[in-house]
């Protein structure tokens, strides 16, 4: 009986992407589709929790077939991302987007990610002490205790590493290495890699102008074939995000939720303040903060439903071209997005836990030192970051053992880490894409009737 119940699940999700099919078809815009693939997810994954529940092997085995298509899709992005990175950093170069100002763009981008990152450890301060949020309010279970002791594991294995010893692993001592993503650091190294080709390249160009044009002309055709890859897996976007949500919600746990709402809300709470603080820097820097969220709304949807900064960054650098961003910004922005100054798992993540946790020690955590302690820990930390990898889960154990807190209590909060993590990522990718979007502000390079033109959106190319 339970294979027919599977095999009927699998029927529905397919009768629903051939819908999504139709309207592809019919040229409905790739913002509505996505829009429908959302809340088709959602109801298709709370039929399936209502019908057998989370736990039942009914819901287990057709949420494996369903993430078939989601998963399969998340890797399709995540398989193009240093190929895209690297060309399109090295495009940018042959294409004399980047001759002059390489180190202020980087600059700037650092700047702002890391700036933004220490607003929102204020943010989740601030949501953790208006929301009265303790540790000791959480029932430590298994799952808890056994998350708890994991984490001690992994802050073992990166105990003593200084912050020099992080930013050295930005360096690529094997870029060959880095192109198969095998270390955290693996997409900043790439970075830097293709900007000491195009470097290289200038400098070539100025001493034997007829073999730097070949290159140039080598580079803009493999660059021209990748865009045309990304194209083609971004016309999946909307099937992607049907199959991610719908596994997303039928196998979450709506009683350890409701159980811990209030720290759900706590959270979304400060993930929404931090998104208009995204929009009201825009809103300074003379941008229309409306037309960002229309044209964020696609890479923004699927960085909630798929919980990956890495699958989309090929959506977010279209997006950043779509807002006028130049392209080579819009990588710089977007790669070092990936892992350093994250808003949401860097910034107000490791804070609202530090606040939570601390007067289990008995530190009071309203004190202006240990607010001011934690704003500057988690800004840097958030640097840090990029040398261990493992996002939310690394940013709290550095902050925490900074500040001599128990690091083991960062696992109370297991049950609802996935549906906190939809909300963190989406605003990790928010705050990549205005760093992009700011610095080409600041440095004059964004093109403003391209922000405001509603038809330059990624659903005309895809």
């Amino acid at each position: 009986m339970t294979t027919w119940f599977v095999l009927l699940n699998i029927a529905i999700l397919i009768i629903l992407l051939i819908g999504l099919f139709y309207m592809q078809k019919k040229h409905i815009s790739f913002s509505k589709r996505v829009f429908t693939a959302l809340g088709l997810g959602i109801i298709f994954g709370f039929g399936l929790q209502f019908a057998y529940g989370p736990a039942s092997e009914i819901v287990s085995e057709s949420a494996g077939w369903i993430h078939l298509v989601g998963g399969g899709y998340v890797k399709f992005l995540q398989m193009i991302v240093m190929p895209l990175v690297f060309i399109s950093i090295l495009a940018a170069f042959t294409k004399m987007k980047l001759s002059n100002n390489v180190g202020k763009i980087s600059s700037l981008i650092l700047g702002l990610l890391v700036g933004t990152t220490a607003i929102a450890a204020a943010v989740g301060i601030a949501a953790a002490v208006g929301f009265d949020l303790e540790a000791v309010e959480i029932t430590q279970g298994e799952a808890e205790s056994a998350r708890g002791e994991q984490l001690e594991q992994s802050f073992q294995s990166i105990e003593g590493r200084t912050f020099p010893q992080q930013i050295l692993d930005l360096i690529p001592a094997n870029p060959f290495l880095d192109f198969t993503g095998q270390r955290p650091t693996s997409t900043i190294a790439v970075v830097i890699f293709a900007a000491f080709l195009g470097i290289a390249y200038l400098g070539v160009r100025r001493k034997s102008a007829e073999q730097a044009e070949f290159f140039a002309k080598i580079v803009d055709t493999i660059h021209a074939v990748v865009m045309r890859v990304v194209i083609l897996i971004l016309r999946l976007t909307p099937y992607g995000v049907l199959a991610i949500m719908t596994r997303t919600v039928a196998v979450s746990d709506v009683d350890s939720i409701l159980k811990l709402g209030k720290f759900v809300v706590a959270s979304y709470v400060a993930l929404a303040v931090m998104f208009l603080i995204h929009l009201l820097l825009l809103t300074f820097a003379g941008l229309n903060p409306v037309t960002y969220m229309k044209k964020a709304f696609p890479v923004l949807t699927f960085a909630f439903t798929s919980r990956t900064s890495a699958g989309a960054l090929p959506l977010n650098i279209k997006t950043q071209k779509s807002l006028g961003v130049p392209e080579g910004i819009a990588n710089f922005s977007g790669s070092f997005g990936l892992s350093i100054g994250q808003n949401g798992c860097a910034g107000i993540y490791p804070a609202m836990l530090a606040v939570m946790i601390a007067p289990t020690v008995g530190v009071n955590p309203l004190t202006p030192s240990f607010i001011i302690t934690v704003i500057a820990i988690v800004a840097v930390s958030s640097f840090g970051v990029a040398g261990v990898g493992g996002g939310a889960t690394f940013a709290a154990i550095l902050v925490l053992s900074a500040l001599n807190l128990p690091v083991a209590l960062a696992g109370l909060l297991i049950s609802i880490e996935p549906l906190i993590d939809m909300g963190r990522t989406a605003v990790n990718v928010s705050g990549s894409m205005a760093s992009g979007i700011l610095t080409s502000r600041i440095t004059g390079e964004i093109d403003s009737s391209v922000y405001n033109d509603m038809n330059e959106k990624i659903e005309a190319e895809a």
